[in-house]
């Protein structure tokens, strides 16, 4: 099963409007939803966005406002970029959007620019489908705003803000060293904000929905996931918790989550009553990240899911920092001897020792994530991890790291 849920009060506004039968919103259907309103007062927008909390919903999790800010306050001419690049194969959200609903996230770049005082704007991305309802919107929009797409090569970092930079301006979709960050020099040099599509939907929805600002900032899309049940897209209010959002999909028997993509890591006892929000998650020592969910059944072994996750993130490293290619391999390597039962007695505490050394080091979030997977594995699977010591796990002989297809999930 895959579908499409909304989990909102009825009436409240959201971003999972079905979608007509022809395949995505229209221009007509999306002016009479109160789309593209005459802009009035940025300056108030700005405001309203700050006031309700609104935090982008690309993976960090970083107050909307500030960026926004940031780049209104740089001098120069300034640029604006919807980022719909999903690095996370278990992550549907930013391609649903693209694919449906073109108009919000076009509307969402026109509201920022006004808001930052840009000229330009950009919509970046790597799906085919998206790409071509984006420009068949853009067609007959016709907005004031001179909006060019450029389409990518789909990989897990190819949506970190500076790898967005330098592709536009031309280069390979790597992340680059940051000081500078594309606020203060990006695109073609110009102060620039790379926003999630997402955010940019939200802040299209707060305006023409200004009562309703609180709720929409406060609401996500997640995308759940799992061997032995369905996968949907959803979405809830702030604080759900995450047994409800696993019982809809039949998830329901699940013992373990992995969060936020891969970069929230893996979470056992108690998981099913983790609320659904970045400071709840954040309490827990995990993370919301993209809004992915991938539930683990008890036939699942989580060291198996781990080793699959440190393997795919290994295989996506940029290999541009010696210290992340060094690092995911060195941790995927030691997993899958965990695994395969041909760790030595300090094979454990070398996946301690990196998983609390390595954070931080790499020039994107790929060595975070990967060492949140291991760090999680380690604090939440205690015995399962010794017990691979022990005795031969059948699940991980029979399991071959596969790069990630274990949590991809088809867009519905």
């Amino acid at each position: 099963m895959t579908g499409v849920f909304s989990l909102l009060p009825e009436g409240r506004a959201g971003l999972l409007v079905p979608p007509p039968d022809t395949g995505g919103e229209g221009i007509d259907g999306y002016l009479a939803a109160g789309g593209y309103a005459p802009l009035v007062a940025p300056g108030r927008l700005l405001d309203r966005i700050a006031s309700a909390g609104l935090r982008g919903r690309g993976g960090a999790g970083f107050p909307a406002a500030v960026k926004l800010r940031a780049v209104r306050d740089t001098p120069g001419p300034r640029v604006v970029v919807a980022n719909g690049e999903e690095g996370e194969p278990g992550s549907v959200k930013d391609r649903w959007l693209l694919r449906h609903r073109p108009h919000v996230v076009l509307d969402g770049l026109r509201l920022a620019a006004a808001v930052t005082g840009a000229e330009r704007g950009f919509v970046y991305l790597s799906d085919a489908a998206a790409e071509r309802a984006v420009r068949g919107a853009l067609a007959e929009s016709s907005p004031e705003l001179r909006i060019d797409v450029v389409r990518t090569e789909h990989t897990y970092v190819a949506g970190e803000e500076s790898a967005v930079v330098r592709r536009i301006d031309g280069g390979p979709a790597l992340p680059t060293a940051k000081p500078p960050r594309p606020f203060e020099s990006g695109v073609g040099g110009a102060p620039t904000l790379v926003a999630n599509v997402e955010t940019l939907a939200r802040v299209a929805l707060m305006y023409s929905r200004p009562d309703e600002a609180d709720a929409v900032a406060t609401s996500h899309l997640v995308t759940l996931s799992g061997g032995a049940g369905g996968a949907a897209l959803v979405e809830v209010a702030a604080g759900t918790h995450l047994k409800v959002l696993a019982d809809l999909c039949g998830h329901g028997r699940a013992g373990a989550v992995l969060l936020g993509g891969m970069f929230g890591g893996l979470h056992g006892e108690g998981w099913s009553d983790l609320p659904l929000d970045h400071d709840g998650l954040k309490a827990a020592g995990g993370a919301l990240g993209c809004g992915a969910l991938h539930f683990l059944h008890p036939e699942d072994c989580p060291v198996a899911v781990a080793v699959e996750a440190a393997a795919y993130l290994g295989a996506q490293s940029a290999r541009q920092c010696g210290v992340c290619l060094s690092g995911t391999g060195a941790m995927a390597k030691a997993l899958q001897a965990v695994a395969r039962q041909e760790a030595n007695f300090d094979t454990v505490a070398k996946l301690h020792r990196w998983s609390q050394q390595l954070p931080g080091r790499g020039a994107c979030g790929l060595l975070d994530a990967a060492a949140r997977v291991v760090a999680t594995l380690l604090d939440h699977f205690t015995d399962v991890v010794d017990a691979h010591g022990r005795s031969a796990c059948p699940v991980c002989a029979s399991t071959a790291p596969e790069d990630g297809r274990r949590f991809t999930v088809p867009v519905p």
